[in-house]
C-alpha cells in the first residue's frame, strides 16, 4: 500500500508542476470534460427520439420548452465557456454563468450543462475572495428557488430545494475544504523554509562565535608568549657578553615558553582539526588553564623581568572552569600589556577577590602610563577582555592610576540566572 500511495503522490506532484507551468491546459480540459459529459447528450437528444421525449414529458407530468438547436448551442456556450477563466477570474465566471442559468430557466428550458454553475461556485470558494462569497451564495440560492418552482409540477418544491441546495452546499464545502488544505500546506512549507533559514542563521552565528572564541584564544596565547619570548631574547642578547650563563638561562626559558605556547596552540586548534573522511578526530587536549595556573603564569612573566605580587581572597576553588578560564585570560592579557608597555623591572600587584555575588580582578603596576604608549588603545587586547567579561555579565575598566602607573579592574557577576545561587 505504501509504494502505491507514494506513486500517486509523485504523480500528483508532477501534475501540479505541469499545471503551474501551463494552467490553461487544465482549464481547457475541464471545459472539454463538461462538454462531453453534459452538453453532448443534450445535443444528441435534441436531434432524435421525439417519441422518447413525449414519454419523458408524460412521465414527469410537465413539459419544457423545446429550443432551437442554435439557442441550445448558445446557452451551452454561455454556461460552459466561462469556466475557462474560473481560476483567474472566479467571480466573473460565476456571474456570467449565473446570468445564463437564470435566462435559460426563464425560457423554461432544461440543460445538463447547468452543472457548470456548481463548478463555478466551487471555483469561487477555492480561488475567489471570501468576502464576495456570501453574495454568490445568495445568487445561488435564488437560482435554486427558481429551478424548484419550475419543476414543481413533477417534484415537491421542498424536495427539489433540498436536493439543489444540498448539491450547492457540497460544492461550496468542497471548495472551502480544498482551500483550507492548500493554505495549511502553504503555511507548512513557509514554516519549513523559515526554519531552514533560521537553522542556517544559527549555524552561521555559531561559526562566527566559534571563530571569535578561537581568535581571542589565539590572541591571548600568541600575544602573551611572544611578548615573554621577545623580552627574554633581548635580555639574553644583552647578557651574552657580560654573563654568558644568564644568556644560556634566557635561551632555556625561551624554549620552555615556546613549547608552552605550542602546546596551547595545539589544544586550541585541535578542536578544529578533522579527518579527511569528514569524521572529527579526538584532539590531544590538555585541561583549560584556571586559577591554579595563574601562579605558573606569574612565574613565567617574572622571568621576563616583572615583579609580581599575587594574592587571592575568597573561595577561588569553587568557581566553575569557564569562570576560571575567563579570569586566567584577563590576567594574562593585562600582564602581557604591562610587559609590553611598562617594561622589565615594573612592580605589579595582582589581586583576585571572590565575593558572594561578584568576582573582582585588580591588576596595578607602577610603570609609565603615557610615554610608553596608551595601553587602553592596544589593538584587540582590551576588547577581548571586555568580551570575555561580558559573557558573565561583567565589565572591564583600564586607565592611569591616581598615584601613577596603570590599573586594570574587571568585575564579573557570580549570580546565576534566576537570581539564586
Amino acid at each position: 500500500m505504501g509504494p502505491l500511495v507514494a506513486r500517486f503522490a509523485r504523480a500528483g506532484q508532477r501534475l501540479r508542476q505541469a499545471d503551474r507551468a501551463r494552467p490553461w491546459v487544465l482549464d481547457t480540459a475541464v471545459v472539454v470534460l463538461v462538454l462531453l459529459m453534459f452538453c453532448l447528450p443534450d445535443l444528441l437528444h435534441h436531434g432524435g427520439a421525439v417519441d422518447g421525449d413525449g414519454d419523458d414529458r408524460h412521465r414527469f407530468r410537465f413539459a419544457f420548452t423545446q429550443l432551437p438547436l442554435a439557442a441550445v448551442l448558445a446557452l451551452q456556450a454561455g454556461l460552459v465557456l466561462p469556466l475557462l477563466w474560473r481560476r483567474r477570474r472566479p467571480l466573473a465566471a460565476f456571474g456570467a454563468i449565473a446570468v445564463v442559468f437564470v435566462l435559460q430557466w426563464s425560457l423554461d428550458a432544461v440543460l445538463r450543462a447547468d452543472v457548470a454553475l456548481f463548478v463555478a461556485l466551487y471555483s469561487l470558494a477555492l480561488h475567489g475572495q471570501l468576502r464576495r462569497l456570501p453574495w454568490a451564495c445568495a445568487v445561488m440560492a435564488a437560482g435554486m428557488v427558481l429551478v424548484a418552482v419550475r419543476v414543481s409540477p413533477a417534484v415537491s418544491v421542498w424536495d427539489a430545494l433540498f436536493f439543489l441546495l444540498s448539491t450547492a452546499t457540497a460544492a461550496l464545502a468542497v471548495g472551502l475544504m480544498v482551500r483550507t488544505r492548500r493554505a495549511q500546506l502553504a503555511g507548512l512549507r513557509e514554516r519549513a523554509a523559515r526554519l531552514e533559514t533560521e537553522r542556517d542563521q544559527r549555524i552561521r552565528l555559531a561559526t562566527a562565535t566559534e571563530r571569535a572564541r578561537v581568535a581571542r584564544e589565539m590572541h591571548d596565547i600568541v600575544g602573551h608568549n611572544l611578548s615573554v619570548i621577545i623580552t627574554l631574547a633581548d635580555a639574553g642578547a644583552y647578557a651574552t657578553d657580560t654573563a654568558p650563563e644568564r644568556g644560556k638561562e634566557a635561551l632555556q626559558l625561551i624554549g620552555d615558553t615556546g613549547r608552552t605556547a605550542l602546546g596551547e596552540l595545539r589544544r586550541v586548534l585541535g578542536v578544529l582539526r578533522e579527518a579527511s573522511d569528514g569524521v572529527r578526530r579526538a584532539p590531544e587536549l590538555s585541561p583549560q588553564p584556571g586559577l591554579a595556573d595563574i601562579e605558573t603564569l606569574c612565574d613565567g612573566v617574572r622571568t621576563a623581568g616583572l615583579e609580581i605580587v599575587y594574592r587571592t581572597v575568597g573561595e577561588v576553588d569553587a568557581l566553575d572552569r569557564g569562570m576560571q578560564l575567563t579570569v586566567y585570560r584577563i590576567v594574562q592579557e593585562a600582564l602581557t600589556n604591562t610587559l609590553k608597555h611598562a617594561g622589565a623591572g615594573t612592580q605589579v600587584n595582582l589581586t583576585v577577590v571572590v565575593g558572594d555575588e561578584r568576582l573582582v580582578i585588580r591588576i596595578r603596576d607602577n610603570g609609565p602610563a603615557g610615554p610608553a604608549g596608551p595601553r587602553n588603545e592596544e589593538g584587540h587586547g582590551l576588547v577581548g577582555m571586555r568580551e570575555r567579561a561580558a559573557l558573565y555579565g561583567g565589565t572591564v575598566s583600564a586607565g592611569p592610576a591616581a598615584d601613577g602607573g596603570w590599573a586594570v579592574q574587571a568585575v564579573l557577576d557570580l549570580t546565576p540566572q534566576g537570581g539564586t545561587r
